[in-house]
């Protein structure tokens, strides 16, 4: 996996409404879905699969089914080298609770999410769990505007990756806050070694299931 996640910092790099993705390692694309049925905040979802979607496929046919702001979440699942990745389109903003327990057994779990079309503005937000723990996470316009501007976490691990950012030259207050998200993108693809193909997100069909309410 070469082509890094500076790419998710782009306007629209995903969908209109901005983009939630899941790197994972220690769970397969299957349990990873069901994991993420389990993690939602209220209600029953079923799991109805749609097989091997694009991006615009999944977009239209939920549009078509459930009507232009579809309320249910979707995701496309694919597997690059030993990372299993998720991608969320619907109404995922609005969804999910915690993630912490889609890391159980053993599993290394990495969100990234931006909600672009918010308003308030919401800033993009990284969280990694492992074993239900959360290790670090923060926002990644890195200012006070929703709480803490550093690295949260375990202590063995947020302060190297608060060191990390530093080193980039982070937070800079007067830099623009569409660079800040870029650099803290850059710093965690050299940090954790993420990556996410671009070509098969944006371009192939992929394995695409609804989390439809019940």
């Amino acid at each position: 996996m070469t082509e890094g996640i500076t790419w998710l910092a782009a306007p629209q790099s995903i969908t209109y409404g901005g983009y939630s993705v899941l790197l994972t390692r220690g769970v397969d694309e299957e349990e990873l879905v069901s994991r993420l049925a389990g993690a939602v905040c209220s209600g029953r979802r079923v799991l109805r699969p749609l097989g091997e979607l694009t991006g615009e496929d999944l977009i239209e046919a939920l549009e078509d089914e459930y009507g232009d702001y579809p309320e249910e979440a979707a995701v496309r699942v694919g597997r690059d080298g030993d990372w299993v990745f998720a991608v969320m389109y619907g109404g995922w903003q609005d969804e999910f609770g915690s993630l912490a327990p889609v890391s159980r057994d053993g599993a290394h779990v990495f969100h990234l999410e931006f909600e672009e079309e918010n308003g308030k503005p919401v800033p993009p937000w990284f969280h990694y769990f492992h074993d239900e723990r959360l290790l670090c996470g923060f926002n990644l316009h890195l200012d006070r505007s929703w709480g803490s501007a550093g690295v949260d976490g375990d202590p063995e691990v947020a302060p190297a990756l608060q060191k990390a950012l530093a080193a980039a030259g982070l937070p800079d207050e007067n830099l623009p806050a569409e660079d800040t998200h870029r650099t803290s993108l850059e710093v965690l693809e050299r940090h954790f070694g993420l990556s996410l193909p671009r070509g098969r997100v944006l371009g192939e069909p992929l394995s695409s299931v609804v989390l439809e309410i019940v």
